[in-house]
């Protein structure tokens, strides 16, 4: 498509309003708001339920339009795109488990190759080389002829985010990836996709309650508050004018703004 994949701003929303449209009025869940997203960078979606985080992230997918403003990719608005060009350039991974049998993990991770194969899906020898390189930079070399069936929540979670590399997008969104996860499997799933958009130069959104996790990890935070709308910056910008705290703190719960650490009493 002869889209530089080198700009600094892969995704970038201007005067953003989301909500539902219907035949008597629009539903807004949030308004007015401006953000980017950049190349190697990891933002995490943070807020309280009900914010808009998940309308937000369907928004920025293209799953649904915006009710005002505009979201633009790769430098064009994003209607200029057809569903086949997107399809090239932003991966989602939503929370719903993965729910397939008789597939092996090579075989899960193909499938997004489905923008470049047509119709029939048949792999190419090219195709089949982007599928080997998206499981080894994922780290599942040892698990690419098992049964999806057979694997843990972690495991399957790795395998849908390999497939999303085999997409070969810029853009990679993820909706709660490490909501079904014990702890160590939550870590190793961050410190993936860090890794990601170090070493492959990734734009990666994802939205998560985990969020001292988020405070250790994310480059840039995004967090969504029904009264002040939309708050951008690192952990620790965040936590210095108060919105983390405001975020994080009830009887009982202690936010550290220095540290970046939740103490519970």
């Amino acid at each position: 498509m002869g889209i530089s994949m080198n700009l600094k701003e892969s995704v970038v929303i201007n005067n953003l309003s989301i909500g539902y449209k219907s035949h008597h009025n629009n539903k807004v869940v949030a308004k007015d708001m401006n953000a980017s997203l950049k190349a190697g960078q990891m933002t995490c979606l943070i807020g309280t339920n009900g914010a808009g985080k998940s309308t937000l992230m369907r928004t920025i997918a293209a799953f649904q339009k915006p009710l005002e403003g505009t979201v633009r990719l790769l430098g064009k608005d994003m209607t200029e795109y057809s569903d086949t060009q997107l399809a090239r350039l932003i991966g989602v991974v939503l929370t719903e488990k993965v729910d397939v049998t008789n597939m092996t993990v090579t075989e899960m991770v193909g499938l997004g190759r489905s923008p470049y194969t047509g119709f029939w899906g048949t792999l190419s020898a090219e195709d089949k080389e982007v599928v080997r390189e998206s499981i080894e930079m994922v780290g599942i070399d040892y698990l690419a002829s098992r049964m999806i069936q057979t694997l843990s929540d972690g495991e399957r979670q790795k395998v849908m985010i390999a497939k999303a590399l085999a997409q070969q997008t810029q853009v990679i969104l993820l909706d709660e990836p490490t909501a079904f996860l014990d702890y160590p499997s939550k870590v190793e799933v961050m410190q993936l996709l860090k890794r990601l958009t170090r070493q492959a130069e990734k734009t990666i959104l994802l939205s998560t309650h985990d969020l001292e996790l988020a405070l250790q990890m994310a480059d840039t935070l995004w967090l969504m508050d029904k009264e002040s709308g939309l708050h951008i910056g690192s952990p620790h910008e965040l936590a210095e004018k108060g919105f983390l705290s405001s975020l994080i703190e009830r009887e009982g719960i202690m936010f550290d703004k220095n540290a970046l650490t939740i103490t519970v009493s």
